[in-house]
């Protein structure tokens, strides 16, 4: 699953642009792809007026290989690739698919109801608990490099209170 959320810069500097939803506020990004419990696998900060679909294929290069204790070669791509209207373009579907990725991306100019808010709400999940990190609800680092220190702890403390409750 991939989704983002917008968060306000305080003091602008790399990976900062206007705010289209903050009334051009200065803000950025955090994009972010999931499994299907909302474990995160990969993150990337932009500014804020970056749109989804530009981060789509960063996003699923950036996950790294897991072993799973099987035998073989350890997978490192998804099977199936699930986004909002923000993500529909013919273009990258056509680069999931030559990835071997089914993507499950709503399409636009459409009637609502395509049934993927039954399964999307997890990304939305983790976002919000990233976002209950000080840090990462304002961003104050003008470098985007200490910013995304803190979001990649953040997403390390997600991914061990998972490992707490399993």
């Amino acid at each position: 699953m991939v989704d983002s959320a917008s968060i306000r810069a305080v003091g602008g500097g790399e990976c900062t642009g206007p705010n289209p939803t903050d009334r051009a506020r200065p803000g950025s990004k955090h994009h972010l792809i999931t499994d299907a419990q909302g474990i995160p696998l990969h993150a990337v900060l932009t500014g804020a007026n970056a749109h989804d679909v530009t981060q789509l294929i960063a996003l699923v290069d950036g996950i790294t290989p897991v072993r799973s204790g099987r035998r073989g070669r350890p997978r490192h791509r998804p099977e199936r690739v699930q986004g909002d209207r923000a993500y529909d373009s013919r273009a990258h579907r056509a680069a999931l698919r030559t990835r071997n990725i089914q993507p499950q991306l709503a399409r636009r100019n459409t009637p609502h109801g395509s049934g993927l808010g039954t399964t999307r709400w997890v990304v939305e999940r983790s976002l919000a608990w990233l976002h209950q990190f000080r840090r990462l609800r304002v961003r104050f680092e003008r470098r985007a490099d200490i910013h995304e220190a803190f979001l990649f702890l953040g997403l390390a403390l997600i991914c061990w209170n998972a490992l707490e409750w399993a």
